[in-house]
């Protein structure tokens, strides 16, 4: 039982670790493939903060609608009262204008920013 236990130590003791080249070798394996990892992320995310932003203002709309519906005018419409009034669950929409006929509602999420300018226009990028 001894020898046993004494042959295992020393075929311990005889292996080694790793070498320098093998680790090298790894960080460069890890390295690369961190390089074709983080541009994809950011991509992902920047089509993400995209889609949110294009989201918030259409689920604005119903609101706004809403709104005219009940005092056949935009002119009066703010965030806080179509956020109090009418969909608690719209965020991060401005009502940046509005007119008796026509409004201005734009969502900023990250680097993106769409816009509603009116009720016959479409969704579309940049600010009011």
């Amino acid at each position: 039982m001894i020898q046993r236990l004494s042959k295992r130590v020393t075929q311990k003791e005889s292996q080694g670790g790793f070498t320098l080249i093998e680790l090298l070798v790894v960080i460069i394996i890890i390295g690369i493939l961190l390089a074709i990892a983080i541009p994809s992320y950011l991509s992902f995310r920047g089509r993400a903060e995209k889609s949110a932003a294009q989201a918030d203002v259409r689920a604005a709309i119903p609101g706004v609608e809403a709104y005219y519906a009940d005092h056949n005018t935009y002119s009066t419409l703010t965030s806080a009262v179509l956020k109090v009034s009418y969909d608690q669950g719209i965020k991060n929409v401005n009502v940046v204008r509005a007119t008796a006929t026509s409004y201005c509602i734009q969502s900023t999420v990250g680097q993106n920013t769409y816009k509603k300018g009116g009720p016959a226009a479409d969704i579309t990028s940049g600010a009011c």
